[in-house]
C-alpha cells in the first residue's frame, strides 16, 4: 500500500455522519465507512492491508468505539487510530489516548480544516509505519539468514569436534538435502531476546547438537552392518518415515531441515538429528526425490571421492540455502 491507495476507514452509526465524513476527506483519500463497531470489524478484516487510518465515534449503539480501536491496536498495529467524540466525552477520548489505543482525538462538531490537517499528519505516519516495518522487515530477514549461514559453520565445528574426520562429504550431503527440502532461514523473535542471549543460546544448541549426534554414533555402532541402511534410519526417524516396497519415504520435512531451520529455543532431541546423524554415519549416502504430498524418497547417492568435494564446498553450500531457502517474513 503506498500512500495514494492508502484508504480511511469511518465508523459512525448516524448516516448524515458518515455521509458528510466521506464529502469532506474523500478529496484527501478513499474513505470507507462503517456503522457499527462490528460491522467496523468486519471492514478490518477484509481491507485492512489497504487502511491507513481508522476513525471511530465514540457513543454508538452495543459497543463504544474505543473498543473498536483496542480491536485495531491488537490485530492492525499499522493502521493509524483516531478517536472522534463530543466535547462532553473528552475524558474517554484521553483515556484511549493514554491508553495507547489511538493517536489523537478529533472533537465534534468538525474543523473542515482541522479534520483534514489531523487527517493528512495521520496519513502521513501511517506511510512512515510502513516504511519503518518495510525496514525492520529486511533486516530481520538478513539476520536470518545470517544465522542460517552461521548454523552451517557450527555444524561443520559439531562434526568435526563430536563425530569424524571425514564428515565433509557426509555434511555436504546433508546441506543439498536441506536446500532441496527447501530449508528456510530460523524465525528471531527480537522482542525477547538480544545478541549476546542469542549466540549464548546457539552456542549451547550447537553443543547439544554434537552430544546428539555422538550418540547417534554410537548407536549406529551397535546395529553393525547386518541390517538394511534404509532400515536403521526408518528406526532412527521414530515414525516420520515409511519403508514401502523397499524404499524410504520421508513424510514430512521437519527431520531434514531442522537442525538449520529450528528456532533456537526449541530442545535438541534425538529424533531432530537423526537424518544427519544416519548420514554421518552410515556407509555411503542418499539424496532426495520428491514424492508428492510434502514427501520425500530416500535413494542412495555416491559420496564424493577423496579429494573429489570442493575446497570451498561450505561456502558453496551457505550460497545455495540463501538461493534455495523460503525466506520467513
Amino acid at each position: 500500500m503506498n500512500h495514494h491507495t492508502a484508504k480511511i476507514l469511518y465508523v459512525d452509526d448516524e448516516a448524515m455522519s458518515l455521509k458528510y465524513f466521506e464529502r469532506l476527506v474523500s478529496p484527501l483519500a478513499p474513505v470507507l465507512t462503517a456503522s457499527s463497531v462490528e460491522a467496523g470489524k468486519a471492514v478490518l478484516a477484509q481491507h485492512a492491508d489497504e487502511i491507513a487510518v481508522l476513525v471511530s465515534d465514540q457513543r454508538m449503539p452495543g459497543a463504544y468505539g474505543n473498543e473498536l480501536l483496542r480491536h485495531a491496536h491488537d490485530h492492525y498495529p499499522h493502521i493509524v487510530r483516531m478517536l472522534t467524540t463530543a466535547y462532553s466525552e473528552l475524558g474517554e477520548a484521553i483515556e484511549a489516548i493514554n491508553s495507547g489505543h489511538i493517536y489523537r482525538y478529533i472533537t465534534k462538531p468538525w474543523d473542515l480544516e482541522s479534520l483534514r490537517a489531523d487527517l493528512k499528519n495521520a496519513l502521513e505516519l501511517a506511510a512512515l509505519r510502513r516504511e519503518r516495518d518495510a525496514l525492520l522487515r529486511e533486516k530481520l530477514m538478513v539476520q536470518q539468514e545470517q544465522l542460517l549461514a552461521a548454523r552451517v559453520t557450527q555444524m561443520v565445528v559439531a562434526c568435526a569436534g563430536f563425530v569424524r574426520p571425514d564428515h565433509a562429504g557426509r555434511l555436504d550431503g546433508f546441506l543439498r538435502a536441506a536446500a532441496q527440502a527447501g530449508c528456510r532461514p530460523p524465525r528471531i523473535d527480537w522482542r525477547t531476546t538480544d545478541h549476546a542471549d542469542l549466540m549464548q543460546a546457539e552456542t549451547a544448541r550447537s553443543i547439544a547438537i554434537g552430544t546428539e549426534l555422538q550418540a547417534w554414533g554410537r548407536w549406529f555402532a551397535e546395529q553393525g552392518t547386518a541390517r538394511p541402511p534404509l532400515a536403521v534410519l526408518d528406526e532412527a526417524l521414530a515414525g516420520a518415515a515409511e519403508i514401502h516396497e523397499g524404499r524410504l519415504i520421508v513424510r514430512e520435512r521437519t527431520p531434514l531441515v531442522w537442525p538449520l531451520e529450528a528456532p533456537t529455543a526449541e530442545p535438541v532431541t534425538p529424533a531432530a538429528t537423526a537424518w544427519l546423524a544416519w548420514l554421518l554415519w552410515t556407509d555411503g549416502s542418499a539424496a532426495l526425490q520428491p514424492h508428492g504430498d510434502g514427501r520425500w524418497l530416500v535413494v542412495p547417492a555416491p559420496l564424493p571421492g577423496p579429494g573429489s568435494l570442493r575446497t570451498d564446498w561450505m561456502a558453496a553450500a551457505i550460497e545455495r540455502l540463501g538461493q534455495d531457502a523460503a525466506p520467513r517474513g
